[in-house]
């Protein structure tokens, strides 16, 4: 039996001796108490698991003492035996089973009787104490689960399950993983909850779940208790990704490491799912931006900026694009989304920038070049629909010529006149249907034109009037540089969270 201290609790001296004596020498660590209300008492103060109790006390009765023991959530739940010389008949065991007691020995009592006693009760309770921790744990476990795969970030994901094994385990925790580019990373749960850059010694790891017992200071990053090891479970998917390690006191441990176990292989599945995501997501981006254009032009008389922002939620590329390209003397410009988040959204796109490209290169005018683009995605894409602002600008005298294919509103901001939005009109594309001739006016030195996507200003929670009502508010003032103007709209209009819709911003001035 693994050792129990026992709490003997009888006003007769001559019998708690004995009582005391037999259970000793079984290799119990005992406790006396002469009356019921030390007894409650000595249960606030000593840790006890297991309750010798006499029917016939001073102060009150053993089915009294029994039954607040069993009813005192500050007791726990104690196993109680209740022992008598007086009260042996049935109608008092009866009482004293249905008051809680666990077990009821009449005297004369044999010291084997005893002890068999009191180790087949405590057998019960050590099972079902067993059990319930288990139990408790185990729902802590799924709530911990839930946590790991609801993050949407490998840093969000590691200190959720720092913070669960902290709560399964009630004791210091520490997660560790690798990025999807290889840099280590550690949380930790507690009054120093954190993730932090770690380096940790691998060890060779089969697929699947494994713990070994460390010494704690090769897991420095939190303060163990102390005289405490360290039990370190690693998880692994098949495949050549670094194993994900959750360590945690060992003491605080149930044989075969059930809870550990499959606490670290949950976390190890939520890594490899988000290291996924973050390469696909990288990838994506790559592939993005790869299509888009990456040197603009150097155009006197002009400053030119451009901002490209992915969807933070998506991991598949989108069909936001601008093109800035001179031709015979004039700046080419060009805005546009096509409906969708896929990789098709992209090769539409594609299709859409050379298409523009191709059609203005011929010598057309923003309209024509627009009316020729719906044709041809009409004839080619004929499931498909974008919207695209596209003007040439003369960059000697300012004439601007405006063209638009249902796209958001251009801004235009004048020095002394502040921020207004243009009216181009026109069907998007895809859509067969007449198209209004170009809107023709001057950009005057000084004078800004920002072109943007309708990630910068829709928002899911609000009506796009508000969106409007902020980009105006945001480019009353333009800033010196013109980068430093579209990294300000980006911070201030789309903010610090993650992004739902790809962003795409140009801005041109003329000096």
């Amino acid at each position: 039996m693994t050792p129990a201290t026992v709490l003997v609790v009888d006003d007769s001296a001559t019998k708690r001796y004995l009582l005391v004596s037999w259970l000793t020498r079984a290799g119990f660590t005992v406790v006396e108490a002469e009356t019921g209300g030390a007894a409650l008492s000595l249960l606030r103060e000593t840790e006890v698991d297991l309750v010798v109790l006499d029917v016939k006390l001073p102060d009150l009765s053993g089915f009294e003492v029994c039954e607040r023991i069993k009813t005192d959530s500050a007791f726990g739940v104690l196993p109680v035996i209740h022992v008598s010389a007086h009260a042996v008949d049935v109608v008092d065991r009866t009482q004293g089973l249905n008051r809680g007691a666990d077990a009821y020995l009449v005297e004369p009592i044999e010291p084997d009787e005893l002890i068999a006693t009191a180790q087949a009760v405590l057998r019960y309770y050590r099972a079902r104490q067993r059990a319930e921790s288990l139990a408790a744990r185990m729902i802590k476990l799924a709530e911990t689960t839930l946590a790991i795969n609801s993050a949407s970030t490998l840093t969000g994901l590691l200190q959720a399950a720092a913070d669960g094994a902290n709560q399964i385990f009630g004791g210091p925790a520490v997660v560790v993983a690798e990025t999807a580019d290889g840099d280590g990373l550690a949380a930790v749960a507690g009054p120093d909850a954190a993730v932090r850059p770690w380096t940790v010694e691998h060890h060779q790891t089969a697929s699947g779940s494994t713990v070994r017992t460390e010494r704690p200071e090769a897991w420095s990053l939190v303060e163990w208790p102390e005289r405490e090891s360290v039990a370190v479970a690693s998880a692994k998917l098949p495949g050549d990704r670094s194993p994900v390690y959750v360590a945690v006191p060992a003491s605080t441990q149930t044989p075969g490491f059930p809870v550990l176990r499959q606490l670290s292989q949950a976390v190890a599945a939520a890594v490899e799912a988000q290291r996924s995501y973050d390469e696909e997501h990288r990838i994506a981006v790559t592939l993005q931006r790869s299509l888009l254009q990456s040197r603009l032009p150097d155009v006197p008389g002009l400053e030119v900026a451009v901002r490209y922002e992915p969807a933070g939620a998506q991991t598949e590329v989108g069909g936001d694009f601008y093109e800035l390209t001179m031709l015979d003397g004039r700046l080419l410009v060009a805005i546009g989304d096509v409906a969708g988040h896929s990789l098709h959204a992209a090769t539409v796109m594609a299709e859409l920038r050379h298409a523009v490209r191709a059609y203005a290169v011929e010598g057309h005018p923003p309209g024509a070049v627009l009316e020729l683009v719906n044709r041809f995605m009409r004839a080619v894409l004929p499931m498909e629909s974008a919207t695209v602002c596209l003007l040439t600008l003369e960059p000697d005298t300012g004439r601007v010529r405006l063209a638009s294919a249902g796209h958001l509103p251009p801004l235009l901001h004048v020095e002394g006149a502040g921020a207004s939005f243009l009216a181009p009109h026109g069907p998007l594309l895809g859509i067969n249907a007449p198209r209004p001739d170009d809107l023709e006016f001057v950009l005057p030195p000084g004078g800004t034109l920002v072109l943007y996507t309708d990630g910068l200003i829709e928002r899911r929670d609000s009506d796009i009037d508000v969106g409007f009502a902020a980009l105006a508010q945001c480019a009353g003032q333009v800033d010196r540089s013109l980068d430093a103007f579209c990294q300000r709209l980006l911070v201030q209009l789309a903010g610090a969270g993650e992004q739902a819709d790809d962003i795409a911003v140009v801005a041109l001035r003329r000096t």
